[in-house]
């Protein structure tokens, strides 16, 4: 058996020669004659090539053939030299034959037991490989099943936003068809006037209670507005470190049999992550339809409380209107009281600086709207309307400066 040292000292022999300008079949027969005569091992193609690092699979056979000639060559010169009988060197002779038929019949199923690994080996090389192929093809085909559903997610959003826009679209023609019949219902302001006295108390508390469901729907549209964001970024997270590893394991093909393990590991956790992040989209899907759900009723509940103030909208707005343009006098603010205050919407911007976003607020039952900005106040109002209609105009309450 050959030591690892025997063996290093041999493979820096055969790099000397090498770099003398020996060729192969010199290093080859060099391996072959330490080989057999200082190890005793019977050289071997497998041998040869891996000590010489040269050859191919028809030369290295050849140069190991060319061996065994100059050994049987100086077997017969020795044998022809000195006094040997002719029956006994005929019979040498018939030995020597013998052992070089015997000698080369097992050379022969050595490289043929060598070749059929060879072959078995290449086989099953090429089945790995096929079968990567295969698992690399399923890892892209669900990838792109994944971005199909965030394509889908994305145009469903786009699709809502367009139905809001139009919804608000047609609200701003209702409010134009509202100011042309406002010249007829001046003349029935007196009466409306008695009908918003005997219903000033119980539309209080549906006021608040309206105020109320706004806020709420304003609070559970962003916060699943964020949800859905958020989910989004998440998959986006996901995804591209995938997109990264599988470049990764692209590359490292070439050398799949020696990490065949670690990719079939890493595969394995690529499509736990991808099932892991549908099922999460699925879930915010699923919860976006019943918020949505929610944002119904609740839309519903507010048209409902709306109904049962007891006035009419087009009426309310017409009411708005009147007192935006200043055509209401402090008596007529004082007998309509907050009757209407749940249809006044308040202002965006402040009418004077035009950055500051004006703040209602209620002290003791009196309403006052002001900006953060340049502290433009509506004063004290004894309702929402009049300190909305105070603020735009600019006309302070009596007693404010």
């Amino acid at each position: 058996m050959m030591q690892e040292e025997d063996r290093q000292n041999l493979r820096d022999e055969l790099e000397a020669l090498r770099r003398d300008g020996a060729r192969r079949q010199e290093l080859s027969l060099h391996a072959c004659k330490r080989l057999f005569f200082d190890f005793g091992i019977r050289p071997s193609m497998a041998t040869v090539r891996d000590l010489t690092q040269t050859g191919s699979a028809s030369d290295i056979p050849k140069d190991i053939e060319v061996f065994w000639q100059r050994i049987r060559t100086a077997s017969r010169v020795r044998v022809g030299v000195g006094a040997i009988p002719p029956v006994l060197e005929e019979r040498a002779g018939e030995l020597l034959g013998a052992l070089f038929q015997e000698a080369q019949t097992l050379a022969h199923q050595a490289l043929e037991t060598e070749r059929t690994e060879l072959e078995t080996g290449k086989h099953h090389a090429e089945q790995a490989v096929r079968d990567a192929d295969a698992r690399r093809a399923a890892v892209d085909e669900m990838l792109q099943r994944s971005e199909a559903r965030t394509e889908t997610a994305w145009a469903k959003v786009r699709e809502l936003e367009s139905q809001l826009a139009a919804s608000s679209a047609h609200g701003a023609v209702h409010h134009d068809s509202l100011q042309a019949t406002a010249r007829r219902l001046e003349a029935e302001n007196e009466i409306l006037t008695k009908r918003l006295d005997v219903e000033q108390t119980t539309n209080a508390g549906l006021r608040d209670r309206i105020d109320a469901l706004h806020a709420d729907l304003r609070t559970s549209t962003e916060h699943y507005a964020q949800q859905i964001k958020d989910a989004l970024a998440e998959a986006e997270r996901r995804v591209k470190p995938m997109l990264v590893e599988l470049d990764s394991l692209r590359t490292m093909s070439s050398t799949w049999q020696a990490a065949q393990r670690d990719a079939s590991k890493k595969e394995f956790d690529f499509i736990q992550q991808l099932a892991t992040a549908k099922a999460r989209a699925d879930r915010l899907d699923a919860l976006l339809r019943e918020r949505s759900d929610e944002v119904d009723v609740l839309t519903r509940q507010v048209s409902a409380l709306r109904g049962l103030q007891g006035v009419d909208a087009s009426v309310a707005q017409v009411l708005c209107a009147l007192a935006s343009a200043g055509r209401l006098s402090d008596e007529e603010f004082a007998q309509l009281g907050t009757v209407v205050d749940g249809q006044v919407s308040l202002p965006a911007h402040c009418p004077k600086c035009r950055e500051g976003e004006p703040e209602l607020s209620q002290i003791d039952g009196r309403y006052e709207l002001s900006c953060p900005e340049c502290e433009h106040t509506s004063g004290a109002g004894g309702s929402r309307l009049e300190a909305v209609s105070r603020f735009m105009s600019g006309k302070a309450a009596p007693g404010v400066a």
